[in-house]
């Protein structure tokens, strides 16, 4: 981590007060957030949360963004009940509290929600979203499930696999300038490494004088200097979906 006393900040920003559009309910060994468009799709993006859970009101907010442009949006307790991170927590003790949360061993619950998904929702083209720990995820889900067709990874990196710049599906990574966790010389590191080992689309976005969490931990409507970065960082994600989706 580039800051081991606070190694990841995701409270910077503000918590919405977001009750939500969609329900929750039971998949399999999992509980999860599901929200579905006003008219039917076949068309589906599982959005990763980051370390403070599935229930964090500004990811359900995402969730909802992203139905309301057409998807079934499924976002997964990928803790599988264990209590996520809190900003009250002890810094101090937690890569202890990340040790049974790694963002790589997720694929027992990816599974479950791709049968879900091709099971209950008729769902045939399925994209993934994360944000920090779930940017991991989702790196993690291009590596190993070459039938999501596309991803978009918000300030998070996969740093110990040995082939994590060997994508199977078009990828959309976006960082902070001034982001502790994901520091610019690791941005320049994959950058460089995707464009000598990746076969598939990809793109490297950074967003100047933005920190951790600012695409789904600033409200736009009270951050009128970041709010274009907000807005067009919110507009990519949905455009490479389309693309590919």
């Amino acid at each position: 981590m580039a800051n081991e006393a606070k190694p990841c900040p995701c409270e910077i920003g503000d918590r919405m007060e977001y009750g939500g559009r969609g329900q929750e309910v039971q998949i399999e060994h999992i509980k999860s957030y599901v929200v579905k468009p006003s008219s039917g799709s076949d068309k589906a993006v599982i959005v990763i949360h980051d370390v403070y859970g599935w229930q964090l009101p500004n990811t359900r907010y995402i969730a909802d963004m992203l139905a309301a442009n057409g998807y079934i949006a499924v976002c997964p307790d990928f803790y599988v009940g264990k209590d996520p991170w809190s900003p009250t927590s002890d810094w101090s003790k937690f890569q202890e509290w990340l040790e049974d949360k790694k963002a790589t061993s997720i694929n027992r619950e990816v599974d479950a929600v791709l049968r879900f998904l091709k099971e209950q929702c008729g769902v045939h083209l399925i994209g993934s979203v994360g944000f920090c720990w779930g940017g991991v995820a989702a790196h993690h889900l291009a590596l190993d499930y070459p039938e999501i067709k596309a991803g978009v990874s918000v300030y998070g990196i996969i740093r110990e696999r040995e082939d994590c710049f060997e994508l199977k599906s078009p990828v959309l990574f976006i960082f902070a300038e001034k982001d502790e966790v994901v520091p610019l010389e690791q941005v320049s590191i994959l950058q460089a490494r995707l464009k000598e080992k990746c076969t598939v689309d990809h793109q490297v976005k950074i967003f100047p004088d933005q920190s951790h969490g600012f695409v789904h931990r600033k409200r736009e409507d009270i951050n009128p200097s970041d709010r274009p970065h907000i807005l067009e960082a919110r507009s990519d994600m949905l455009n490479w979906l389309n693309k590919y989706i």
